[in-house]
């Protein structure tokens, strides 16, 4: 088959777009050994965290009620929506978790008409002109009545200046839609950028209803503190990039050290109910690209990682776990298959995942916890 020169162009450039942000990628983590070994092996165990009454985390139980909405959604449509897996394959299942309440899950419209907004990680809008964002979660979830979409932050600013960001946001919602719940994700650092809203500005606080870590970065990542601000810059290379420059010290933010202090300083406002969706991918189910850096926080830290946070470091103190997936930090929140096919081929062959029941699930749970727990009212 015959190319133009047009199309020759237009191949040529979605290849050096694709190229150019896999080099950038590729610089984050560190050469590693072949032989070097993890600190703490992978295995299908949750130590240090628990359940128990008195444990460090003081976390509520969620995964038993959070599967059975999960399988039940994705039972009735999960294979009409993209990247369908079945729930055994999607929810990894430990030997200490609780069986199924047996209660029915309502797929109806939503009573509450909850409103999420998720707050995205590091470098999200230096990539998102290249990334094309579907939006097929929001779309699908706006069907059953609730409102999502994505606070606009810097992607690689400090959790200071973006929670001056979010508070804008909050500030400017219209006065039609504060009646209604306010759900408020953090993905990756995007959770920091949240907890610095909450403690700066209580008052905006007060309009939040609850909060979820969706592989937040709560304790922060091992690989912070081996990379630099000059890899961050390169970021603001790639082709069409958004990426503010305004004071480049995500990094910092990301530090465990710096993560241990804020919570040293800082106590998580009590009205808001929290909640954690774990990622904890099987090894196998890593993309090419994030090996690398999956390994690296092995050495470093634990095997069970999903290639930039420890599975325990994404849990919230005092909030209530939902589940475990089995999907790797970019297949949890960045779809970069569905756009991109060389891409995908080349460092993200891993990317597959039905983030659409995901989100779903997550806002079904949350709504029926609050009914539940009588905490539905309109502004906190």
């Amino acid at each position: 088959m015959a190319f133009t020169n047009h199309n020759i162009i237009n191949r040529d450039a979605k290849l050096a777009r694709a190229l150019c942000c896999v080099a950038i990628f590729a610089s984050l983590p560190l050469l590693i050994s072949c032989s070097s070994q993890p600190k703490v092996p992978f295995s299908y165990t949750i130590d240090p965290v628990s359940f128990e009454p008195g444990n460090q985390y003081n976390i509520t139980d969620g995964r038993a009620r959070f599967r059975e909405i999960f399988c039940t959604a994705n039972e009735d449509h999960g294979a009409q929506l993209p990247d369908f897996r079945s729930c055994d394959e999607a929810l990894v299942r430990f030997d200490d978790e609780p069986p199924a309440t047996g209660q029915p899950v309502d797929l109806g419209t939503s009573t509450l008409k909850l409103v999420g907004k998720m707050v995205p990680g590091l470098g999200y809008s230096c990539i998102k002109p290249w990334l094309h964002h579907d939006n097929s979660a929001p779309q699908h979830v706006a069907k059953l009545g609730y409102e999502t979409g994505f606070i606009q932050v810097e992607g690689i600013a400090s959790s200071e200046t973006n929670g001056d960001l979010i508070a804008q946001s909050i500030q400017s919602r219209d006065q039609e839609n504060d009646s209604r719940p306010l759900v408020l994700v953090g993905y990756s650092k995007g959770l920091p950028d949240i907890f610095a809203f909450l403690a700066n500005y209580p008052d905006l606080a007060r309009h939040v209803t609850a909060v979820v870590s969706y592989s937040g970065a709560v304790w922060g990542s091992a690989l912070a503190e081996e990379a630099n601000e000059k890899q961050l810059r390169w970021l603001a290379r790639i082709p069409g990039a958004e990426c503010e420059k305004k004071d480049s010290k995500a990094l910092e933010t990301l530090m465990p050290a710096n993560r241990e202090q804020w919570f040293a300083e800082n106590t998580l406002p009590e009205h808001i109910r929290y909640y954690s969706v774990v990622s904890f991918p099987d090894p196998a189910n890593i993309s090419n690209g994030l090996q690398g850096s999956h390994k690296k926080i092995g050495q470093l830290q634990d095997a069970r990682n999903d290639s930039q946070l420890v599975f325990y470091d994404q849990v919230i103190p005092g909030s209530t776990l939902l589940g475990f997936f089995n999907a790797d930090h970019w297949a949890m929140s960045v779809p970069i298959a569905r756009q991109h096919q060389i891409s995908q081929a080349l460092f993200a062959d891993k990317n597959d995942f039905p983030r659409e029941i995901a989100l779903e699930a997550i806002l079904r749970y949350i709504e029926e916890d609050l009914l539940t727990r009588n905490d539905a009212n309109t502004v906190p």
